[in-house]
């Protein structure tokens, strides 16, 4: 029996990972690691020989239900036994230390997100194997990775150099940092082999990528390189702020087919008082002005942004504001988020902090407004011919997929009468219900 199946068969890890797609991707890079080393992935956490749970404490409610995951699997027969070792991976122990540690003892081990790429050397020490004697598994031994999924996320960056009054991503992965291009393809081109058909690029800052190099280089650079590399799958951007949407990278992705029509911008507000107490830059005339600048080159982008309710010193007369923006906006999907109040960010000492109540009330009232101009925008759809990306089926057979206009677990899906997982097709818009699409698989050739 070759190394790599003894230890397969001695020694199996599951993975819990909460939060956002960017701690997917850092599973992901762990699963990757270990699996490489000669470990194998259970999908059942009770029945592995160790647990990681990959935290989020980007927000109070997201350090909440990662407590809640850590706490469930300590209550595991196996772990409570002494079977299992639950270890406890991501921004919690990067936001926390050894605060973490002396209040979670029965985790064998904490791994910040900067030392997630040492998972072997972590999992080795507790299960007490000796890799100088084994010795390292790489992907020339044989190893099969598991099959990528039709749509995948990839990490560009790390950290965030920006400090957001009301963002702990500073304080949790550090200071921004761009991943080299030749990495970057490499992840990308071991997804595209393992069947992925679209990449999605992610960071918490996207549109800084390439400026911390000692040649700096550009996120329409690395778009327009990834498209020509790869030109039969999907490239999407999420998270660009809005500094970042330069006419260089607008004109990457209108000049390259296989780049999705498609701007996630996070606004945040639209009064500059609070945008300035939030440590940021804008106004309505500057976020009119860069939606008109994408729209005279691409007409029909989707443009996405996320709105906060609540922060502290908004006023009715303000918060009246983003309603009144909100209602006339030229754009296609909002996201709206109470503010939380995140201890050791600057927004915490503010004064004028809202009631939890009120947040969510204005929280509510955005959201209903958002749903109900959006969805009039999705349903001016219907006649449309759009290509599509086949996903998967529903439990009852229902084809469904997305078309470029839709972004992964944000924008909702398109139901198809037929499709195979992976394919595109081109399909006729018939209806529309909130957030999703209904289509027919088309021959015409001119989806957009």
């Amino acid at each position: 029996m070759q190394l790599s199946q003894r230890m397969a068969t001695a020694k199996s890890v599951s993975f819990i990972t909460m939060g956002c797609a960017k701690n997917e991707v850092d599973t992901s890079r762990m699963r990757s690691h270990l699996l490489k080393a000669g470990y194998s992935v259970s999908e059942d956490p009770e029945a592995a020989d160790a647990v990681i749970v990959n935290t989020c404490s980007f927000i109070q409610a997201a350090t909440e239900e990662s407590i809640e995951a850590i706490l469930e699997v300590a209550d595991f027969d196996s772990v409570r036994s002494g079977r299992a070792h639950l270890v406890v991976s991501g921004c919690m122990p990067a936001r926390y230390g050894d605060e973490l540690a002396s209040e979670i003892t029965e985790a064998g081990a904490f791994v910040p997100c900067s030392k997630e790429d040492d998972i072997v050397a972590v999992m080795d020490g507790l299960f007490g194997l000796d890799r100088a004697e084994l010795g390292y598994l790489d992907a020339a031994s044989g190893v099969v990775l598991d099959p990528a999924p039709v749509s995948s996320y990839v990490k560009i960056s790390d950290g965030c150099n920006r400090f957001c009054s009301f963002c702990s991503i500073p304080y949790i992965r550090g200071r921004y940092r761009s991943f080299e291009y030749g990495e970057i393809e490499a992840q990308v081109d071991d997804l595209v082999r393992r069947g992925s058909r679209e990449i999605v690029l992610i960071a918490q800052d996207t549109g800084r990528w390439g400026d911390d190099f000692e040649e700096p280089r550009t996120l329409a650079q690395l778009v327009s390189d990834l498209a020509d590399r790869f030109p039969d799958i999907w490239l999407r951007l999420m998270y660009i702020q809005p500094e970042g949407v330069t006419d260089e990278l607008i004109e990457a992705i209108a000049s390259h087919d296989n780049v999705c029509d498609y701007f996630d911008i996070p606004f945040q507000h639209v009064n500059p008082r609070l945008l300035k107490l939030m440590r940021r830059k804008g106004s309505i005339g500057e976020f009119d002005r860069l939606v008109q600048r994408i729209r005279a080159r691409i007409p029909d982008a989707a443009l996405r942004t996320t709105f906060i309710a609540g922060f502290p010193g908004e006023t009715e007369e303000e918060f009246e504001e983003l309603l009144d923006y909100v209602s006339e906006c030229d754009l296609d999907y909002i996201g709206v988020f109470p503010y939380s109040r995140e201890e050791g960010t600057h927004a915490f000492e503010l004064p004028g902090q809202i009631d939890e109540d009120e947040k969510h009330d204005r929280a509510q009232r955005l959201r209903e407004l958002a749903d109900a101009v959006c969805s009039a925008r999705i349903s001016s759809r219907v006649g449309s011919r759009r290509r599509v990306l086949v996903c998967g089926e529903e439990e009852d057979g229902q084809v469904f997929g997305r078309a470029m206009c839709q972004a992964p677990d944000v924008d909702g899906v398109t139901y198809l009468d037929e499709g195979n997982p992976g394919d595109v097709v081109e399909a006729l818009i018939e209806e529309t219900l909130l957030y999703e699409m209904e289509g027919s698989v088309s021959p015409c050739n001119d989806a957009q």
